[in-house]
């Protein structure tokens, strides 16, 4: 029974799966779950984020099964499923991450000039938090055409990976890695002092 249900075209899974048979449920998911994994892995550092991703895609795509014009392909509806469901795991991160830089910010202890001052201070820390304006656009003046744009976005305009990923017409990933190599690059900058 099982190498029937291998064996099966998408379609008459699909039908089947809409009946509520839970083998092709399962031959569905061992079909595709690589698949959706290969897809989606590019977008995170931590293998259980991409297990999240695909218990979560195919999750929405079971729960929307009844909607599936078994006449199409499951691959492709599964990707755009997939793909929609990284981009809000990855805002879930963003944000997660946003509210611990908050915390850290909110755990200064305080000089007795009454500034405060960041325990652990790095020199991105410093690029960031305690450069002028004027200072900050000299060294981002500095930076090479292809960090240039994306890091005046991030740190100017303060845009979010994705707003900046759209206005530049860039993948994300390819956003999250221009700015981490643009603070690499202005850190260096900074300790070269190459703006005076």
């Amino acid at each position: 029974m099982q190498y029937d249900y291998k064996d099966m075209s998408d379609k008459d899974l699909v039908e089947k799966a809409k009946r509520g048979d839970q083998i092709a449920f399962r031959a569905i998911y061992g079909r595709y779950s690589d698949s959706v994994r290969n897809r989606v892995s590019g977008y995170f550092n931590w293998v259980a984020d991409v297990d999240d991703v695909v218990s979560v895609t195919f999750q929405k795509f079971f729960s929307k099964l009844d909607s599936f014009d078994s006449s199409r392909e499951i691959g492709p509806w599964l990707n755009t499923i997939a793909i929609r469901t990284a981009l809000d795991h990855l805002s879930v991160i963003r944000r997660e991450d946003e509210k611990k830089e908050h915390i850290k910010n909110k755990d200064a202890e305080m000089s007795d000039e009454g500034i405060d001052v960041i325990a652990e201070v790095n020199p991105e820390d410093e690029i960031i938090t305690l450069e002028a304006h004027d200072r900050l656009m000299a060294y981002l003046e500095e930076l090479p055409p292809l960090y240039r744009e994306v890091m005046r976005l991030y740190m100017v305009e303060e845009f979010e990976y994705e707003k900046i990923a759209s206005s530049l017409g860039l993948e994300l990933n390819t956003v999250k890695t221009r700015i981490r190599r643009g603070k690499e690059k202005l850190v260096e900058m900074m300790h070269r002092g190459e703006i005076s």
